[in-house]
């Protein structure tokens, strides 16, 4: 997936601001039109999915209601029961409200003698393999709070063993946020006693991307996941892998103990029971593996092979995916464990079962990503832009009918752009879009070309009309970038976006429609201040490296223009030494042996006492005595006033 959206406290919130906003308003006769005309394209009547999602059920809480340790609900399956045992509405896609009726399946499941699954507990699943002295737990959710109960319902009604190894599939925060919630706050990996598995670059990775532009992927997540719309048959249904996230939870990230970083058989300190790994990096994830449990004939296939066709580009934002490896990872998946698997389970979504059934899965979702490639390049390769491209591309017959690559999550549209944006990247060769103005004075003129922003609104008001929403919301978006404060144009901007909503079979570009709907009518959502993907543990678990490189993306360049200033950095207690400079506006950083030449400061700090201050959990005041400061002081202190702390709740629908 994903993957790792902000932990975010909603509910709080909804109940104060649904007084004052507007409301949302009815399908148009055209989006019910559409609609109804879904149920007679797909094959609804195959309910095989519901039969395997309801598979193996043991048991689970009706009420369900998780809540943080300031007792505010961080996850609720109370709140979608609006979906079950009802017909789609108008407003709603019937293809993304039969997933979402299937997402709505949760609890335990006995997956096969010895593997159960937490379903529906967080976005992610927590998947359980049971060993004579023990439990293996394969990622453990994205909170403290939500893997805590999804651990306790699995002990509830199974033997209370002792939790000997977490596998980490993959580098993305809802497969590993929740760990404290399974080896609890006081682990101590020296102690060895339960083990840590993950693939090769695993921290970099994880830190990287919820660090470095957290913040941003914090503020698009909003959209990509309607984490603010309200839970019903106008708003948020579902994210097509899920539900939804676990929001205002406790997001830990502990060191693996065993990094896995090649193909073939591994084994977990402990634990009797030969796993064989196949590496899939750069497909669902930067660090990603797939792996095989002989004795119990079941794949987990991470996130590479779920019940929909998957993201090569999420739109939170994220490093385009790799199609080629992708396909050619789960060729390899069922060259190597296609003859004797009988079980596949991926971190999202329900198993499947039987031999023949699961070949033929694995072998559509392979498909789907090696069309999608060699299509666009296909398509590129004649000269059609990327907008084009994604406008083209459709699947053929035999992919266009199967509902495990229906784009709930992913779509064929963006993940088509993706492919042509790794390849030829975001120009397409038209000099006129060699530099064009920015959005904002580019609207200006636009709406000023088009006879002024009234001349606008009428046509515009014509073209909804006649059910034109794409181009509607294309060209109000102009007129509220001339003039925010053109109420008129952003009702009738959100109007078209709410419509496109109601037709999205996608889930997230549902909840983007409406998220930006909501904004245009009602001003930017009220984001806690805790908002951010870089969670406290996180920061601390940064190398001093990574920690100067985001320095160095925190520094505001403008206000640095002409300042200088070098620095000795000295970290005894992990025997580092930095040398950092500041000159042209940016931040130069190197890991040195030995200083050659004097700085302007000398910074002598143990790295206990940096992590202390990144997991907040000292002030700079509880700590300045265990740091020696020599040379310019007060030049430092200007410094550090040029490095900003970022906000998840800039503009978007308006500039």
């Amino acid at each position: 997936m994903y993957r790792m959206p902000p932990m975010i406290c909603v509910l709080c919130f909804l109940a104060v601001s649904l007084l004052a906003q507007e409301q949302p308003k009815d399908a148009t006769s055209t989006t019910a039109k559409l609609n109804a005309e879904v149920l007679k394209q797909l094959p609804f009547a195959d309910k095989q999915d519901f039969e395997d999602a309801k598979r193996g059920f043991v048991a689970n809480d009706p009420d369900l209601v998780i809540k943080n340790n300031r007792g505010v609900a961080i996850w609720d399956m109370k709140g979608y029961a609006f979906i079950n045992d009802k017909e789609a509405p108008p407003t709603v896609n019937p293809s993304l409200w039969r997933i979402a009726q299937i997402n709505n399946i949760y609890g335990l499941f006995k997956l096969t003698e010895g593997v159960y699954q937490v379903r529906e507990y967080d976005v992610s699943n927590m998947t359980i393999i049971e060993e004579e002295n023990g439990i293996i737990v394969i990622d453990p959710l994205i909170a403290t709070e939500t893997a805590k109960a999804g651990i306790e319902l699995y002990y509830k009604h199974r033997p209370k063993k002792p939790v000997l190894a977490v596998i980490h599939t993959h580098s993305h925060i809802d497969h590993y946020g929740g760990i404290h919630g399974i080896v609890g706050e006081d682990y101590d990996p020296a102690s060895g006693k339960v083990q840590i598995v993950a693939p090769d670059h695993f921290m970099e990775e994880a830190i990287s991307e919820n660090i470095w532009v957290g913040n941003a992927m914090s503020r698009r997540s909003q959209y990509q996941y309607g984490y603010f719309l309200p839970r019903n048959e106008k708003g948020q249904v579902d994210s097509g892998l899920g539900k939804t996230t676990a929001m205002g939870g406790e997001v830990g990230l502990l060191k693996p103990t065993q990094i896995i970083g090649k193909d073939g058989p591994f084994n977990i300190q402990g634990v009797d029971l030969d796993i064989v790994a196949l590496m899939v990096p750069g497909t669902e994830a930067p660090a990603e593996f797939i792996f095989y449990f002989p004795k119990y004939k079941a794949l987990c296939a991470a996130e590479d092979a779920t019940h929909t066709l998957h993201n090569l580009y999420t739109l939170r934002g994220a490093q385009v995916r790799n199609a080629v490896n992708w396909w050619k990872g789960l060729d390899k998946v069922i060259e190597t464990f296609g003859k004797d698997v009988e079980v596949v389970f991926a971190q999202h979504h329900w198993p499947t079962w039987g031999n023949e059934n699961i070949n033929n899965y694995l072998k559509k979702q392979r498909n789907v990503y090696k069309y999608i490639h060699d299509r666009t390049l296909f398509l590129a390769n004649q000269g059609y832009t990327m907008l084009e491209v994604g406008d083209m591309v459709k699947l053929p017959p035999g992919l266009d009918r199967v509902w495990s690559v229906r784009g709930y999550y992913g779509s064929v549209s963006h993940d088509a752009k993706a492919v042509y944006q790794r390849y030829l990247g975001w120009y397409d060769s038209n000099p006129a879009n060699l530099h064009p103005l920015p959005s904002k004075p580019a609207a200006k003129k636009f709406v000023e070309y088009m006879g002024g922003a009234d001349t606008v609104i009428a046509k515009a008001k014509k073209d909804y009309e006649s059910g034109e929403y794409r181009w509607v919301a294309q060209v109000m978006s102009q007129v509220v970038f001339a003039d925010p404060e053109n109420k008129e144009a952003k009702n009738l901007m959100a109007d078209a976006l709410e419509q496109l909503g109601y037709q999205a079979e996608n889930g997230t570009w549902r909840n983007e429609y409406l998220s930006g709907a909501y904004e245009l009518r009602n001003g930017k959502f009220k984001v806690p201040s805790e908002t951010t993907t870089a969670s406290p543990e996180t920061m601390a678990a940064m190398s001093t490296e990574m920690f100067l490189d985001f320095m160095g993306i925190s520094l505001d360049s403008d206000k640095a223009a002409g300042k200088t200033l070098t620095i000795q950095w000295t970290l005894p207690d992990v025997n580092e030494k930095h040398w950092i400079s500041l000159e042209d506006s940016v931040l130069i950083h190197r890991t040195v042996k030995e200083y050659d030449g004097k700085a302007d400061v000398a910074v002598t700090m143990d790295r206990a006492v940096l992590n202390k201050l990144l997991a907040k959990e000292a002030k700079w005041a509880d700590v300045e005595k265990e740091v020696k400061l020599e040379g310019a002081v007060d030049k430092l202190k200007e410094a550090m006033g040029l490095l900003v702390t970022f906000t998840p709740d800039f503009n978007i629908v308006i500039p």
